[in-house]
Formats: structure tokens, C-alpha cells, sequence
């Protein structure tokens, strides 16, 4: 098949690399050229505009920062993808836009699938993210043998339209940032209350939290956030479009915001997103 692939950042060059190795015909595109440089020496071609990435592909697959990169990329440029051909949207982005992005397509003879992943860069590099897949039967069908390949396939939910997809994938980032805020919150009073870090972190695996205990808990005592598996940033964006989709007040997820808001205006926004630990 070949594939156009626009967006090359970190969650983005674990998955093109399934693509080139599954033998699929891959031209990549990305804003700046270090990232792009890269993905070429694996085996990609290389294009120098989203447009002519985009020429003759069977199908597209966005991996961006969020949803004003999307409309800056596709539906402000009007962006020539073949009439028929797939896009498949990996971004997090709200339901509306979803909806928006949907509607672009059909407009453009283009069928849309709303795929978002759940998970960080070890699981995309190994092959077992948790993948979400919302859109029209027949574009789901077609674009599973695609997204499967970065897939656990036990872990592949499929809906009916685009915008469920992207409600789904903001529900599992607000469980992840409310639980990385009780890991947080946990270990600080543990502090408070004259144990350790270490005995803190026992207990944890009791509790509900033992998940991100399990997988943050060592990163948060060691006080080194620098390998990113999720950006504060980019789950500082995702937590303003959880709460822009909320019909209700969601406080939870307003004080997570307003603790990575703070790690991001500190200059820490490319470091994990458990650094909002890092105060404990």
C-alpha cells in the first residue's frame, strides 16, 4: 500500500516504522527536517510538503500535535488527498473536531477513521498499544489492517463514528492524568508522614493506583523526568479539550491541567508528564 504519513514526532516515528517493516510504500513529511532526516534512513521516502507526500497515496495517516495542526495541515490548505483514499487521523483531538474532520472528507470524496492510540512510546514500539477505531464500517475494516500492525489486538475498540473515538481516547487521558495525580498526591503525604519514598511506593501496589504506581512511581522518586514517554504539554492539550468537551465541570481534571499549565510555563513542557510530581 502506499502510505503518506505526516507527522513525525515522537509517537509518530514508532509508528511509521511499522509501516516501513511491514513493507508498505511510506512517504513522510514533518514540519522540521531532523525527525524526517531519520525516518528516511529507515527506508521511507521523504517529501518535502504535505502535498506532495499526499500525491497518489491509497491511504493517509496524521500523527499531529492536536487539532489546530490537523486544520492547519488539511482543511485550511484544502490539503489534495485522492479522492477514495483513507485518512486515517491518529491525533488527539476533540469529538467536535472529529465531526469537523469528518465532514471535510466527505466533502473531499475522502474516507476519514478517527484513530487515536492509548498507551506511550514502549508499548508503540513494541507492537501493543491499545488502538481505538471510529468511522464507517467499511473505512474500519480497511484501516484496522493498518493500525493493527502497532496494535495488542485484545486491546482494539471500534465505534461507529469518528467523534466516539475521540471521546474514548479523552477519557482514557483523564484517567491517566487523575491517576498520575493521586500517585503524586500520595506520595507527598506519605513524605509528610515520615516514611520514604520507597516505603511510600509500597503500599501503592495495594491500592487502585497500582498501575501508574507500577510504571511512574520509580520515575517520580528518581526525580529524572527526562525520558518521555508522554509529554506535559501534550497532556496539558489534551486536559483543555477534555474540559472544552465537558458539558459539566470536571475539577479533577481542571487542577491536573493547572499542575502541567505550571510544569509547561516553567520550561519543563517536554519533559514527562509525571513531572508534576516533581515538588513532592
Amino acid at each position: 500500500m502506499d502510505i503518506a504519513f505526516l507527522g513525525l514526532g515522537r509517537m509518530g516515528r514508532e509508528l511509521v516504522t511499522h509501516l516501513i517493516d511491514a513493507g508498505h510504500h511510506v512517504t513522510a513529511w514533518n514540519r522540521s527536517p531532523g525527525p524526517a532526516e531519520a525516518v528516511g534512513r529507515r527506508g521511507a521516502r521523504i517529501a518535502s510538503s504535505a502535498a506532495e507526500a499526499v500525491e497518489g497515496a491509497d491511504a493517509v495517516i496524521t500523527v499531529l500535535f492536536g487539532p489546530e495542526a490537523v486544520r492547519e495541515t488539511v482543511l485550511e490548505p484544502s490539503l489534495p488527498i485522492p479522492e477514495g483514499a483513507l485518512w486515517i487521523d491518529i491525533t488527539t483531538v476533540a469529538p467536535s473536531d472529529a465531526t469537523d474532520f469528518a465532514a471535510w472528507a466527505e466533502d473531499a470524496g475522502v474516507r476519514y477513521i478517527h484513530s487515536p492510540v492509548v498507551g506511550s512510546l514502549a508499548p508503540a514500539r513494541a507492537g501493543s498499544l491499545a488502538v481505538l477505531i471510529g468511522g464507517e464500517h467499511d473505512a474500519a475494516r480497511d484501516a484496522r489492517t493498518v493500525v493493527a500492525l502497532w496494535a495488542d489486538p485484545d486491546k482494539i475498540r471500534t465505534f461507529d463514528r469518528p467523534e466516539k473515538a475521540a471521546a474514548a481516547k479523552l477519557v482514557a487521558n483523564l484517567a491517566l492524568a487523575i491517576s498520575m495525580e493521586a500517585l503524586s498526591e500520595s506520595l507527598r503525604l506519605g513524605t509528610a508522614g515520615g516514611l520514604s519514598s520507597d516505603e511510600a511506593l509500597s503500599m501503592l501496589p495495594l491500592t487502585t493506583i497500582a498501575p501508574i504506581a507500577g510504571m511512574k512511581g520509580p520515575v517520580v522518586a528518581s526525580g529524572d523526568f527526562d525520558d518521555t514517554q508522554f509529554s506535559a504539554s501534550l497532556l496539558a492539550k489534551d486536559l483543555r479539550l477534555m474540559i472544552g468537551t465537558a458539558d459539566t465541570p470536571l475539577p479533577a481534571a481542571a487542577l491536573v491541567a493547572a499542575e502541567l499549565q505550571r510544569a509547561v510555563d516553567a520550561g519543563l513542557g517536554d519533559k514527562d508528564f509525571s513531572v508534576i510530581a516533581r515538588d513532592r
